[in-house]
């Protein structure tokens, strides 16, 4: 039976593949603590633990229909990002996919009332978030990744059970697996006029008091392990507009048991901003007894 060994709410921020030239010219001469944090995270986490697979949520990957998982044999080439082609500019990727486990989480949607649909046609586009957090997590380790989408028309209920689906297809295999819900908290962008007044990585800079706060009161849940207080007051962090309706948290949630994951967090780096949008890594360890209060692995 499968299990799930690690998962991170990760930023996946375009600052962090900028040369660190242009990081220290951004913010002030310092640099963003994001990017020794991922470095961090790679060596305790991704060069130790023993896991197969990393599911990469990734938050900007918007479907609208149905989620897709992708289920390709191997995922090669170059990428240069269509939001920012200055910064993320023929960026070189190569990783094996995991077809067994994509078809696995797509053949559990029906079973949880859900659309998804593993594709590995060569020329699906990839998303940034996925191909950053590999560059900085996977490159250089033979590990399987695989990427599943945000269904832009979905809500707090269809990505919960998108992450039961999840749940349900890693226990049914023999899969190792990381979890990688790759966004950020509130995500409010300044007006592009006043964009470039609020680059630098002070969380003074965040586009609002009520989304910093927000922030923090959710952090502060993460770190107890009352994942069941995030869920519950979903309504209220929707009007700081959470990245992707906090999509990518909501399904690593539900992966790994919904009100009852209980794993407490530890923060990785500063809590962030991005010209108004909030950035933070947040790690979260298998607990001995289980994921879950009950002390049901996921």
């Amino acid at each position: 039976m499968g299990e799930v060994v690690g998962a991170g709410l990760l930023s996946h921020v375009p600052t962090i593949m900028l040369p660190l030239e242009t990081r220290l010219e951004l913010n002030e001469g310092k640099e963003i603590s994001l990017v020794p944090a991922l470095k961090a995270i790679r060596a305790e986490k991704f060069e130790t633990l023993d896991y197969d697979t990393v599911i990469v949520l990734d938050s900007h990957w918007f479907t609208t229909v149905e989620f897709v998982v992708t289920s390709h044999e191997l995922r090669a080439g170059l990428f240069t990002a269509e939001e920012l082609p200055r910064g993320m500019c023929r960026i070189p990727y190569e990783w094996r996919g995991d077809p067994a486990l994509a078809h696995a989480i797509a053949a559990q949607a029906d079973a949880h009332g859900t659309w998804i649909t593993a594709i590995d046609d060569p020329y699906l586009p990839l998303y940034y978030p996925s191909i950053n957090i590999w560059s900085y997590l996977g490159k250089g380790l033979d590990k399987q990744w695989i990427s599943l989408s945000v269904a832009q028309t979905g809500d707090t209920e269809d990505y919960l059970r998108v992450g039961r689906a999840i749940r349900a297809a890693i226990k049914e295999t023999d899969r190792k697996v990381i979890i990688v819900a790759t966004g950020s908290m509130s995500h409010t962008f300044y007006p592009l006029r006043e964009m470039r007044d609020h680059e630098a990585s002070d969380p003074s800079h965040i586009f609002s008091q009520k989304a910093f706060d927000m922030d923090q009161e959710r952090l502060g849940w993460f770190f107890e392990g009352r994942h069941d207080e995030v869920l519950r007051t979903m309504p209220e962090f929707l009007t700081v507009r959470p990245e992707g309706k906090f999509a990518h948290y909501l399904m690593m949630a539900a992966a790994l048991g919904e009100e009852q994951f209980c794993a407490p967090g530890v923060q990785y780096g500063d809590y962030e901003n991005s010209v108004g949008t909030s950035q933070v890594h947040v790690w979260f360890d298998r607990p001995e007894t289980g994921w879950t209060r009950k002390g049901a692995a996921a």
